[in-house]
């Protein structure tokens, strides 16, 4: 990989993921810690940074567009991005502006994706990039999640969300799970 045909995409990282209403989740603040230190990484050598975020239309989601929950959490936001899409489904490549454009227009080949919720938005994006072409990379470490119920109630820990996700994700070969600091040491020696 190249540093300058590899993007960083941030998903979903906005201040209604910390509403109560999501349940328990895993890696908190881990998640945060590394996001962050994937975002100064990128930032330092003027590598290409998108932020996504979610512009939900319902009226009661903690994302409500409309909301205090919308806006990104407040080291996400600080960090000047080349590109901000909105969307209101679970793919960053479904949104405005469309990231598949701005990515190819851009020459990008590569992209780490990182964010909230591992086993959806994230998941989502990863797969349809990989199906797009372009060589995904997902440290699931700066990833997070909640419980989840099933259709029979019963609840799956995030523990095992985010695992599924990264059985999924690497068995399908849509991505290479990799940690944060492995995409750092990759940075560093690049």
């Amino acid at each position: 990989m190249r540093n300058d045909k590899t993007a960083l995409i941030v998903v979903d990282m906005q201040n209604g993921f910390y509403d109560a209403s999501w349940g328990n989740t895993v890696n908190y603040p881990g998640c945060e810690n590394n996001v962050e230190l994937l975002l100064m990484a990128w930032s330092e050598r003027k590598m290409p940074i998108v932020i996504v975020r979610h512009d939900s239309i319902n009226p009661s989601s903690p994302l409500f567009s409309g909301g205090p929950g919308n806006a990104l959490q407040e080291s996400v936001g600080a960090v000047p991005a080349d590109l901000v899409v909105a969307k209101t489904v679970n793919s960053s490549f479904y949104g405005t502006p469309d990231l598949e454009q701005w990515l190819r227009s851009s020459g990008i080949e590569h992209i780490v994706v990182c964010g909230i919720q591992t086993n959806m938005c994230v998941e989502t994006t990863a797969r349809m990039g990989g199906n797009l072409g372009f060589d995904v990379i997902i440290p699931l470490d700066a990833t997070r999640t909640f419980d989840l119920a099933g259709p029979d109630g019963t609840v799956i820990p995030a523990t095992a969300l985010m695992q599924a996700t990264a059985a999924n994700l690497h068995g399908g070969e849509f991505a290479q799970v990799l940690s944060t600091q492995d995409v750092l040491d990759w940075l560093a020696n690049a």
